[in-house]
């Protein structure tokens, strides 16, 4: 069962966390500040303030600058590393299939070997359950993979590059996660279960990817930060050179008695409306690994998000806007960019 570690000169004090303004970056970065870690936080915060709620609470460290090529003495003076940064689903997987791979492979490979020679203690890479593609069946760490998207193959490549650099002084972990939901502050509403409660917010509907009986993972973004936090807190000898399947037997959803929950945590009727082309994903996933070697299991369900979600929309504190669906706001950028290299002279518009 998991401790935490306390090994004298093994303590960590200040954690690094890419992609620490994303979606699930913005809730993790709070929750280690509260548990009193310092935190340094390298992202391009493409999305605008998101952290800007925790000025004040705690050793918080904004850098702006890319896993690719930021300057490896930036990681001098840090205990651990928690790598989020990446293109961050399969449709903004697909918008540059390169850059995605240079990104999600190739930038946190960079960063876990530059981590490991400038002394960082410990390096988790945060995966995705999405790599196992469609299966048969319940999988757990030890099935095979199919990855179907650009963004799965990245994920695993990434895994089979930075999982075996783990060494006596050189932690290393990979985490599977189960598709997330929830509110952040970088709120997304292109992930299932968000976006199913804001079609229910907006029309009365809940919109359900066709045909509504592949299965899916599931796990609550508190939930998943939670697994961030025990694993970097964990025994060495217990999640070294390890992967975790990061969810709950019990959340292993088809998406349309799903809907059916969302409607029934929102205490609105449930109704529906299809869309999209056939979903040819479909795995039920096993997380029986994180919660026997480490105690680690969920607090909370979809229809707590669901409720969550529903309220703050309602009063106004969650926001439907261009940056809560990821791959619209790449392209967004993208656009703007192309026009910008057109107009700007001399650094200036006007």
């Amino acid at each position: 069962m998991c401790v935490v570690d306390v090994i004298e000169g093994n303590e960590i004090r200040r954690v690094l966390v890419t992609g620490g303004a994303g979606y699930i970056g913005s809730v993790l970065s709070a929750m280690l500040l509260d548990q009193g870690y310092k935190v340094s936080v390298l992202d391009r915060f493409f999305f605008g303030p998101t952290l800007k709620h925790l000025e004040g609470r705690g050793d918080l460290r904004l850098i702006k600058g890319d896993i690719r090529t930021f300057p490896p003495e930036l990681l001098e003076g840090v205990d651990a590393v928690i790598d989020l940064a990446a293109l961050s689903n399969d449709p903004a997987g697909e918008l540059e299939p390169e850059k995605t791979i240079s990104i999600n492979y190739r930038g946190r490979a960079r960063v876990a070997s530059l981590a490991k020679e400038k002394g960082v203690k410990r390096y988790i890479l945060a995966s995705s359950c999405s790599i196992y593609g469609f299966q048969d069946g319940v999988v757990d760490e030890t099935s095979s993979v199919n990855p179907l998207t650009t963004y799965a193959e990245a994920n695993y490549q990434a895994e089979q590059s930075v999982v075996p650099q783990g060494s006596e002084n050189f932690i290393v972990t990979g985490v599977r996660q189960a598709t997330v939901y929830g509110p952040s502050t970088r709120m997304r509403f292109d992930l299932a279960i968000n976006g199913m409660t804001l079609g229910l917010f907006k029309t009365g509907k809940i919109p359900i990817l066709r045909n509504g009986t592949q299965w899916r993972p599931m796990v609550h973004v508190q939930d998943t930060c939670r697994a961030f936090l025990r694993i970097l807190e964990c025994e060495a000898q217990l999640v070294n050179g390890e992967i975790f399947n990061v969810g709950s037997d019990d959340q292993n959803f088809q998406i349309l008695p799903l809907a059916q929950r969302l409607a029934k945590g929102t205490d609105r009727p449930f109704e529906f409306e299809w869309y999209g082309e056939p979903d040819h994903r479909s795995y039920q996933v096993s997380f029986r690994k994180i919660h026997d070697r480490l105690g680690y299991s969920t607090q909370f369900t979809p229809e707590d998000a669901a409720h969550d979600i529903y309220t703050s929309l309602e009063n106004g504190s969650l926001v439907d806007d261009p940056t809560t669906r990821t791959v619209d706001w790449y392209q967004q950028l993208l656009s703007w960019h192309r026009v910008l290299q057109d107009i700007v002279l001399d650094d200036t518009v006007l």
